[in-house]
Order: C-alpha cells, then structure tokens, then sequence
C-alpha cells in the first residue's frame, strides 16, 4: 500500500529548468556568448563538476564557471521574485489531493539548497501541503546516489515499498531505482533515456496523471 509520495522539486514542481535555460542566455549575452537549448538539455542530470566541464569545453578554461553560476542563480531569485514561481501543471491539484482529499504523508526531496527550498515552497504558497523536505546540503551524496530517498522515507516512517518517488531527471531516477522505490517520471525539457526510462514504473505527461496511477 502506499502511503508517501516524495517529490523532486527543479523541474518536477517548479518550472524552474526554462527559467534556467533563459537566465544562462541573459547571464552568457552580458559576454558576448550564447548557449542553445541543446547545449542547456545536454547539462541536465550532471554534477556539478560534470555541468563544468561541458562548459570549460565549450567556452574555454578561463571560463568564470563559478560566477556565472552565481549571477544566473541571482537572475533567477530576482525573475521569482517579480513574477511570482512557475509551477508545473497539475501540481496545485495533485497536492490538494494528496493532502486534503486522501491524507498521504509527503516530502520533498532535493539536491537544492535549504535557504532556496524553504524561499520557494514559500513564494510559491507550497509550504503547508509538504510534512518535511530533505535538501542537497543535507545529505553526503547527491543524486544519482539514493541517500536523499532513503532519508525521505526514514522522515516520513514509511519503508521503500510504500512510496512513489516524482521525478523528472535521469539521475533523480537512478537514485530512486536504486533506493527500491517506485519512481513516476514527468519528464521536462529531456526525455529519459531508454536506459534510464526502462527503470521507471511510469512515465507521464503531467502532474496529474499521478493520481489516476495511484487510483489503480
């Protein structure tokens, strides 16, 4: 039976990867650089030091990696800030059935950070439809490894069986498939690939799709 679900948060709730996407073309534009969406699609799921990499290659080992990440992070907050958080569609509805209508425990569960997570779920009138939320500086090994996961479900005082990841990242899959949990994929700007879509329990289009598969 399940009884949790656990949710990724850049991506899966907010629309946070096309504000991403067009915060590095503001940031690159300011350097007389550009950067299209194939380049922007071939970062994500990436560490950190992978993310670098591809752009050390692409723009040169001079490339102010560290600074650029910054002020596109800055970019960010401040179009939140003005705009107000884009969400996913269905997610408003999936919450509210989650939570109001059938009383299932949830979590979020992601490689942000805690300022950034608490500030969102906050600006996005979000936060009360959550029981506790577990960050990337929480954990000693982010995704793909299934630590994050696996601390949601110890949170929440449910076993692995009894859950249903979110995602809509390869690596956000892999560390759910290795925590033993079923992972639902909402893919976003990338589509899984085969290896990593096969590890999936279902793939959808929306939010909202989730309800019909936990009505089943």
């Amino acid at each position: 039976m399940i009884r949790a679900i656990i949710f990724d948060m850049d991506g899966l709730m907010i629309d946070s990867e096309r504000v991403t996407f067009e915060s590095y073309q503001e940031v690159l534009k300011d350097m007389n650089l550009t950067m299209d969406r194939t380049f922007y699609v071939s970062l994500l799921g990436r560490t950190k030091e992978g993310i670098a990499k591809q752009f050390y290659d692409a723009y040169g080992h001079d490339f102010p990696f560290d600074q650029v990440i910054t002020k596109c992070h800055e970019v960010m907050a401040k179009r939140f800030e003005q705009e107000g958080v884009p969400l996913k569609p269905g997610l408003l509805h999936l919450l509210s059935y989650l939570k109001k209508e059938h009383h299932y425990k949830t979590i979020v569960a992601t490689s942000s950070t805690r300022d950034r997570v608490d500030k969102i779920l906050k600006q996005a009138h979000i936060t009360d439809y959550f029981d506790d939320s577990i960050c990337g500086d929480e954990v000693t090994k982010g995704k793909p490894n299934p630590e994050v996961f696996l601390k949601s479900c110890e949170k929440l005082g449910v076993k692995s069986d009894e859950a249903y990841v979110l995602e809509d990242s390869e690596s956000g899959i892999m560390a759910a498939y290795s925590a033993n949990i079923k992972v639902i994929c909402v893919p976003d700007m990338k589509y899984p690939e085969a290896q990593y879509a096969s590890k999936c329990y279902k793939i959808v289009e929306t939010l909202d799709d989730a309800i019909d598969i936990l009505e089943r």
